[in-house]
């Protein structure tokens, strides 16, 4: 794979207290790069506080909890981004290139992926996260604006509070959406829950 070293963006290392180690943060555990999936700080009784977290293994995907004491800290990761080119998707393969050569054409794995490409157009530019120079996987805008391709009307006399149909985007992905949207519309997803935000005017 190809892997071009020009116009990395580096994040700055810093220790994090127990209690900054939150949610979309990124550290190293146990010698490898992980992403914070949750955190809870709480104190059992007596006891001193500790910070109950659920991380993510951004190289094997595979999924821990560990609760780390109020004495503890934890390294920033030792990443980079850099923008790649989101081509197309192909039977279950997901196809990139580098942001300034499209003959350097690769696949990621949907596992290295995450759900949030669902809401990203072909030929759009997303961040590749990089750790030892290879590409771990990608970081999603949480907010994305996107256009309805199919929406069914509205049945009449539909009133119930929070009702919802399904719609779908024009990347292909299925949401659930107030009745009132309607196909052509414009509306913003939260591209880590999936969930219909608002409809947006253009």
């Amino acid at each position: 794979m190809f892997q071009n070293s020009i116009n990395f963006a580096k994040i700055t290392l810093v220790m994090l207290e127990y209690n900054e180690i939150k949610e979309r943060k990124y550290i190293n555990f146990e010698g490898e790069p992980y992403e914070v999936l949750s955190s809870h700080v709480f104190r059992k009784q007596q006891r001193k506080p500790v910070n109950a977290t659920k991380l993510k293994n951004l190289i094997t995907g595979r999924v821990v909890e560990y609760s780390f004491h109020q004495s503890e800290k934890a390294e920033e990761a030792d990443l980079s981004t850099k923008k790649i080119k989101y081509l197309y998707m192909n039977k279950g393969e997901y196809w990139f290139c580098e942001e300034n050569d499209p003959s350097q054409r690769f696949i990621l794995s949907s596992n290295m992926i995450g759900d949030g490409i669902k809401f990203v157009k072909a030929n759009s530019l997303v961040d590749a996260l990089m750790f030892n120079d290879k590409i771990i996987g990608l970081k999603f805008p949480i907010k994305a604006t996107l256009k309805v391709k199919e929406a069914a009307p509205a049945v009449r006399g539909n009133t119930a509070q929070g009702a919802t149909k399904l719609i779908v985007l024009e990347t292909g992905a299925t949401i659930t959406a107030p009745l009132f949207v309607n196909e052509g519309d414009n509306i913003e997803i939260n591209t880590e829950s999936g969930d219909y935000v608002r409809r947006v005017e253009l």
